[in-house]
């Protein structure tokens, strides 16, 4: 079992800083198993580690896997210009350990977003060689038709891309709406194809990744869980 000092422990959750840590549990702010802990240099096994701050519990992880049901109006930036950032919905401690999100959603977007402070596994899933299909609910200005569907299936021309870029799958949920399965991750892709096809999204969700379903988490908009070892193999899953 890994052990570290009990300040290190509370700096390394996102706590603060290592002084400030230490002021906390000499306050006797801190405690474990139901004991308050004053010895800011208690050697602690932080395997299973769970803690209270102020009342509240905690638990410690090395690393932390995120998921938020994103609501509209928020930016996925650690660096907000106009609108709030979605690490506002998180509590503060995420930000200080650096949390961020993996990968994108256009503010105006909604649904599932992941956030880690896990370099490798936001590269991992950010990254289009991994061939992650996401599927996204599209609510379009003008009706949904069969020849949209099939353009889209087919593969649209994009500016500033090489190639066309198509849906792995594409079928119609609604007269306005559609559902699609891509897996590039391009910048803005779900409305560009959309509007390269005829068409124009004035509403788009993303209900899943890899297959990881936002329903399943049982997620009210704005809201967020941790995910568990279960959870997170479900996003390299076929959905």
């Amino acid at each position: 079992m890994r052990k570290a000092t009990l300040e290190r422990i509370l700096q390394s959750q996102g706590f603060g800083t290592r002084k400030w840590c230490a002021q906390l549990i000499a306050d006797g702010e801190v405690s474990i198993a139901g004991k308050t802990v004053t010895d800011s240099r208690a050697a602690i096994e932080t395997g299973g580690l769970a803690f209270k701050i102020f009342g509240t519990e905690w638990t410690y992880r090395e690393h932390v896997y995120i998921a938020l049901n994103k609501p509209a109006n928020f930016e996925c930036s650690r660096k907000a210009s106009h609108h709030p950032g979605v690490l506002t919905l998180l509590p503060e401690q995420f930000t200080r350990r650096d949390v961020q999100p993996v990968g994108r959603l256009d503010h105006d977007t909604t649904g599932l977003l992941l956030m880690s402070d896990d370099g490798p596994f936001i590269h991992r899933q950010s990254s289009p060689k991994q061939h992650v299909p996401k599927i996204y609910a599209a609510t379009t200005h003008d009706p949904v038709t069969p020849e949209l569907v099939e353009l889209l299936l087919a593969g649209v021309k994009l500016h500033d891309e090489p190639g066309s870029l198509a849906a792995v799958t594409c079928r119609m949920l609604a007269s306005h709406q559609l559902e699609l399965v891509l897996e590039q991750g391009k910048y803005h892709q779900v409305k560009r194809m959309l509007a390269a096809a005829g068409n124009h999204c004035v509403a788009l969700c993303r209900s899943q990744i890899g297959g990881l379903k936002l329903d399943a988490l049982d997620l009210p908009e704005g809201k967020w869980c941790y995910l568990d070892t279960t959870q997170l193999a479900l996003l390299t899953a076929a959905g």
